[in-house]
């Protein structure tokens, strides 16, 4: 066999593999989908939506704090990770000099692959203990500090992609170096940025060890922030491990509707980077 016959039988080999692979990767991913829509679907009513959970054994209820719990602990986390992980992204990308700038992304690397249960216990030491009760507030910060290495390094990846001559030529019509950064870089690196953000957001949608910790659970709607709130993927894990048939119900109906939010947060974030791409080109 001669060696250009022999470059062919290897290419289609590691074609035919390559290709296998994926289907098996793409086949399992939709065989947890189906599994979930399958049971998640028929289990959804109005109800669901609306109503608070029934004591154990009782058919029937909702999870309608617990959709409002967990918006309100991703907002939280939001509002605190968001603003620290830009402002961050913006001093690595624009201020920093080479030592420090190192010893932060490092650190953001680390923290970004920390298991969640030990920012869990970590929220609730700084937290839970001082103020000496779960709320949301700790949830949230829990959250945020899962939030903060992400839309850090987006931000500064995407401020380091920006062509140093947009700044050069802001520089040379006299605008000062913030200046430049707020009204030249930033906006030209936007469309990345917010898509870092929202993957952050998507990340922690799912996270229940954090909130175990934090946020606890609550049956009922929580009157402050002060208080235990309920959130989907808490009560997704205290209704599986039950040993009620409705309860389970109600948990396949709870990881649909934690899926198809995430899921909107991920074509959201395709949408926007795409949209920024075309508008560059044009």
């Amino acid at each position: 066999m001669n060696r250009t016959a022999f470059r062919n039988v290897l290419n289609n080999v590691m074609l035919t593999l390559t290709g296998l692979c994926t289907i098996i990767t793409s086949s399992v991913l939709f065989l947890i989908l189906g599994y979930l829509i399958y049971n998640g679907w028929r289990s959804l009513s109005w109800d669901f939506f609306t109503k608070l959970p029934l004591s154990a054994g009782e058919l029937g209820g909702g999870m309608a704090n617990a959709i409002l719990g967990s918006g309100v602990l991703i907002l939280i986390a939001a509002v605190i990770g968001i603003p620290v992980g830009f402002l961050g992204g913006i001093y690595l990308a624009e201020f920093g000099g080479k030592t420090f700038p190192m010893m932060v992304r490092y650190t953001a690397d680390l923290l970004n692959g920390v298991p969640s249960i030990v920012i869990g216990i970590f929220a609730w030491t700084v937290v839970v203990v001082k103020m000496h009760h779960f709320s949301s507030w700790a949830g949230g910060f829990a959250l945020s500090m899962m939030m903060v290495p992400i839309g850090l390094r987006a931000t500064e990846q995407f401020l380091r992609s920006v062509p140093s001559s947009l700044r050069e030529g802001s520089l040379a019509l006299g605008a000062s170096k913030t200046r430049t950064i707020l009204s030249v870089v930033v906006p030209a690196a936007r469309q990345g940025i917010l898509t870092g953000m929202i993957l952050g957001v998507a990340r922690i949608a799912g996270e229940t060890a954090p909130l175990l910790f934090t946020s606890f659970n609550n049956q009922f709607w929580a009157a402050s922030l002060n208080e235990p709130t309920a959130s989907l993927p808490v009560m997704i894990y205290t209704h599986a491990i039950s040993p009620y048939d409705d309860w389970h119900r109600l948990a396949w109906a709870s990881g649909l509707v934690l899926l198809v939010l995430v899921l909107i947060a991920n074509v959201a974030c395709r949408w926007v980077l795409s949209r920024g791409m075309s508008v560059q080109r044009g």
